[in-house]
């Protein structure tokens, strides 16, 4: 799906106001917002919205496009996709190696200080939900107030777009992406191996130059995309119980744009409208809400409200 982009002049994160009463009182806390989602329910494409709307930068949190390579299989957002939108820790780290939620911890708070030090707003976004716990839940929440934002897809829905997705990774060439990568004792459980889309093709690879029968090769092979279309449901499914249990659970405060009727106008003007309708606007609106941090006020017995993300609001949303 394309990305919308929003032709709004970015406004700045800090708004000078004489009346400061119309300011909540307390010490300031530098601001974040975090995107959540399951894998291909369009996290990347609000992250990029919201980016072309606010003075933002964004840091990755998926744990498998942060490594080097393999760009279809991971999934990587694109330089066109970016929209100029500086991304940081996507496609930095050795493929070989291992980066765990502690790796992701330390290079995301160097990140986060330095978008914070150009004035510039981060927003957090990824499927690797354990990378993202593992940053908040530590002293994180006591320097920092965060927003999060949940772009959920009916898993019926959200199973169709991505076996459709499968298919066209395939097409973009993924399956010489990987065989340019494949190792026959490499190691799936480390690395990059460890993404959906690489140990689907061993079986393929090991018997693709020792087979001659056309028809058994191309059983193997759609074989092997039927495994990372079903494995890829599956973890769309274990990343939607983590939110849950985060939110029900742990008690993170999340604001839920249901973006399931997207997904079942793909392609054309009725998805681009209600993408806008039901999951962008709404998402400004409330990042808007938090980022200025206004509530009414009384001075001189006239009710005071400032600017126009209010009325946008649903109901609803509450940070």
């Amino acid at each position: 799906m394309s990305h919308s982009i929003s032709k709004q002049v970015r406004p700045l994160l800090h708004i000078p106001n004489s009346n400061t009463n119309l300011l909540r009182h307390g010490p300031q806390k530098e601001k974040v917002v975090v995107v959540m989602g399951a894998t291909g329910a369009g996290k990347s494409r609000l992250s990029i919205d919201l980016a072309t709307r606010f003075a933002a930068e964004i840091i990755n949190s998926d744990k498998m496009q942060v490594y080097q390579g393999l760009d279809i299989v991971t999934n990587k957002i694109t330089d066109e996709e970016r929209c100029g939108v500086p991304h940081h820790l996507l496609g930095v780290v050795d493929p070989e190696s291992d980066f765990s939620a502690a790796n992701f911890r330390a290079m995301a708070s160097i990140s986060l200080k330095s978008i914070l030090g150009r004035d510039q707003l981060p927003i957090i976004v990824g499927g690797s939900n354990s990378f993202i716990e593992a940053l908040v839940d530590t002293s994180f929440r006591s320097r920092f107030e965060c927003c999060f934002l949940w772009v959920d897809v009916a898993m019926p829905v959200l199973d169709s777009f991505v076996s459709d997705r499968v298919d066209k990774m395939v097409e973009r060439g993924m399956v010489s992406e990987v065989r340019d990568f494949y190792k026959p004792n490499g190691d799936y459980s480390k690395g990059i191996r460890r993404a959906i889309g690489v140990p689907e093709f061993d079986k393929f690879f090991r018997i693709e130059s020792l087979c001659d029968d056309d028809e058994t090769r191309a059983r193997i092979l759609a074989e092997a995309i039927d495994s990372i279309k079903s494995n890829t449901s599956q973890l769309a499914r274990c990343q939607l119980e983590k939110i849950h249990r985060l939110r029900n659970i742990r008690g993170w405060r999340m604001h839920r744009l249901d973006a399931t009727d997207v997904f079942r106008r793909r392609g054309g003007e009725a998805e681009a409208a209600a993408w806008e309708n039901t999951v962008a606007a709404p998402g400004a609106a409330i990042v808007s809400r938090f980022l200025y941090d206004l509530e009414p006020a009384i001075c001189g017995g006239v009710t005071a409200v400032r600017g126009t993300a209010r009325p946008l609001m649903a109901t609803a949303y509450s940070y």
